[in-house]
């Protein structure tokens, strides 16, 4: 046998090892967001800041806020750094995007359809859309510089996926939070086993 092709196999098959073993290792982390009531935070977002997640960021593609019946949808988006997102008009009427949020400010002026070049969001934090046109507009994009987030359910609850163990920061937003107020934010150890952890925002409502 070839001893080039040989050596090449065996590299092959100990990537597959190492994979197979980070995949069997990953974790998940399951999160329920409530207020200083106990009331569910619908909509919160949850997310696992290290430096070893910071640099397997991988920015999204695909990622759509549309304007439907004169409303964003979503109203909250996560994104990874760097990920491009469109804005669809899908109603019949005209709509003016955008933000003036230190960490994302675009415009996009009045349109309809789906403009051609999506927007890109370079660093992380809260991003507030709105429409010049239509006042009672608005949407949230929250760009993380992590692969592990979620967005909590009806019920206040969201998993978090294949986390690697190790030692993270916690870290948690809702849209009703005062503006300018910092995010939550707890030391938390994912072992090799899933875990559960409960939240209270102070400051947000339903």
């Amino acid at each position: 046998m070839n001893t080039t092709r040989k050596a090449s196999g065996q590299r092959w098959g100990l990537g597959i090892g190492v994979l197979l073993a980070l995949g069997a290792n990953a974790a998940e982390l399951q999160v329920k967001v409530q207020d200083t009531s106990g009331r569910a935070l619908p909509n919160a977002v949850v997310f696992l800041e290290s430096p070893a997640a910071k640099a397997a960021v991988k920015p999204q593609n695909g990622i759509e806020v549309a304007q439907v019946g004169r409303q964003f949808a979503p109203q909250v988006t996560v994104v990874p750094v760097g990920s491009m997102v469109t804005f669809p008009n899908k109603d019949t009427v005209r709509h003016h995007v955008y933000s003036f949020s230190p960490a994302k400010t675009f415009e996009l002026k009045l349109y309809t359809g789906t403009p051609s070049n999506p927007v890109q969001f370079e660093r992380a934090g809260v991003v507030v859309l709105g429409c010049n046109i239509h006042d009672s507009m608005a949407a949230w994009i929250l760009a993380v510089e992590t692969p592990y987030f979620a967005k909590t359910a009806d019920t206040g609850a969201a998993t978090l996926e294949g986390v690697v163990p190790g030692n993270y920061k916690l870290r948690a937003w809702h849209a009703s939070l005062p503006p300018g107020q910092s995010l939550l934010e707890q030391s938390i150890t994912i072992s090799a086993t899933n875990a559960t952890t409960l939240i209270t925002l102070k400051g947000a409502t339903p």
